[in-house]
């Protein structure tokens, strides 16, 4: 999609921090580097009172910057430009020390799961992730978690900063005017496609043959079999059948209600019961606990699915279809009330784009699942339910639907105004963080290496 902005670091003031490109190639963004022979390549180029700037997250940016120029020149003081940006980031974690702004354990647990789950989804699968970078999921996962946390807390500040800015419609007008008409962007088709997800329900001969195998493997354990060798050899968990089923320590927040309650019940070296959560069913084993916080390895076995389980699912939204077709509902709260799909659920079962949040996608980045779905389709048009594999692979059956299809066109006010607002919008809240970092940045002691000392990294970042 083209943006407003002409320059990269404009909009990544704003989100940067939590951004995701779809290419393999930017797994950079992990923020976990991939090894040069058996070191690591990597210098500091700026000490910002206790926070530092390493050469591998400028050259992790500058590439991420690279994927989505897609072979396009990038000016050549862009490096400068990103590290600017990258300051100002320091500079944010530094005053939230100051200011006690913090983030809460669940929402890192929360934006680590995301993260994974996204580039499991790109990569293909955690097999594949995990053979990328020779690491198990878990281990990625505690390499990139002070990053996550030092970003939520940077988009915390920025939050706080220029969180309640806003803009009025002569404003949006007044930005959009000052657009060169040479420079307006020119948009390829974008459409608007929601969804209704059912998962399949596994009956109950399903979950009772899974509960027989787990007992099986529970009495061979207190037979004396190890728990961690058949973990390996059964265990459905791709993040922690390798390691024996360990997935290291957590709170009784951050796993599921069911899991944790059982675990806590246990005194150390103690397996437990079955237990069924939302994954499937556990046998837990409880290694040790510091204070708030326990340890666990698990066998996780899911039940299978059959026809009849998805010809169920199928059943409830053809149905729910002809509800939506005779007006007796709307598709947006259809998805709300009934998808089990809760992401786009909660706006109405609209797909949302990652770049921007908006609900508009092009149709060249659609998941080709839905572009070959769509695109001989009406707008308006709702499709029969569709099977469907659920990115944690759960079978599934869903059902499209075509809210809009916007040719492509040079951008205007009529056609364009959700995203000049939010491009105005954009520009409002950058010249706000511009002006905090103004008044803020005399008060850190900033050391940078002499390659750099011409990028005046402290400067102003208006451009």
């Amino acid at each position: 999609m083209t943006h407003f902005s002409r320059t990269p670091v404009r909009g990544a003031l704003l989100s940067v921090f939590l951004l995701v490109s779809t290419t393999v190639a930017s797994f950079a963004q992990l923020g976990i580097g991939r090894p040069v022979g058996n070191k690591m390549v990597d210098a500091i180029i700026v000490k910002l009172d206790n926070q530092i700037v390493l050469k591998s997250d400028l050259d992790a940016s500058y590439a991420q910057e690279e994927a989505r120029a897609e072979g396009k020149p990038l000016p050549l003081d862009l490096r400068c430009r990103l590290l600017q940006g990258i300051v100002m980031g320091k500079l944010m974690l530094a005053k939230a020390e100051t200011d006690s702004v913090t983030v809460t354990d669940d929402q890192v647990n929360g934006e680590l799961n995301r993260r994974m789950a996204y580039f499991v989804q790109q990569i293909g699968s955690e097999k594949k992730l995990e053979e990328f970078y020779n690491k198990p999921l878990k281990q990625l996962k505690e390499d990139l978690r002070s990053q996550v946390k030092d970003q939520l807390v940077q988009q915390k500040m920025q939050e706080t900063i220029a969180g309640k800015v806003t803009v009025t419609p002569r404003e949006v007008r007044q930005y959009f005017s000052r657009i060169p008409k040479d420079s307006l962007p020119y948009f390829s088709t974008e459409v608007e496609v929601g969804q209704i997800v059912k998962l399949a329900q596994v009956n109950q001969s399903a979950k009772q043959a899974t509960i027989a195998k787990l007992n099986d493997l529970r009495a061979r354990i207190q037979a004396g079999e190890s728990f961690e060798t058949l973990a390996k050899q059964f265990s459905q968990d791709p993040g922690s059948a390798a390691e024996g089923g360990y997935i290291g320590f957590f709170t009784r927040k951050d796993l599921a209600p069911e899991y944790s309650a059982a675990a806590l019940r246990l005194e150390p070296g103690q397996m437990s019961p079955i237990v069924e959560s939302q994954f499937g069913f556990h046998l837990i084993q409880l290694i040790e606990r510091k204070g708030e916080s326990f340890s666990t390895r698990h066998i996780l076995i899911k039940p299978e699915t059959g026809s009849k389980d998805v010809n169920e699912s199928a059943t409830q939204l053809t149905k729910l279809r002809s509800r939506i077709l005779a007006d007796s509902i709307t598709f947006a709260k259809a998805a709300k009330d009934i998808s089990d799909d809760k992401p786009s659920g909660a706006s109405g079962g609209l797909l949302t784009n990652r770049q921007d949040g908006s609900t508009y996608l092009p149709l060249d980045k659609l998941d080709p699942a839905i572009f070959f779905t769509i695109d001989t389709m009406k707008v308006g048009h709702i499709t029969p339910p569709l099977p469907y594999r659920t990115d944690d692979g759960k079978d599934a059956m869903r059902i499209i639907w075509l809210k809009s299809n916007t040719p492509p066109h040079q951008a205007n006010l009529k056609d364009d105004y959700q995203k000049i607002s939010q491009a105005a919008l954009n520009e409002k809240k950058n010249k706000a963080l511009d002006e905090w970092f103004k008044q803020n940045r005399g008060s850190v002691f900033i050391e940078v290496d002499p390659q750099y000392t011409d990028c005046k990294v402290l400067a102003p970042t208006t451009l």
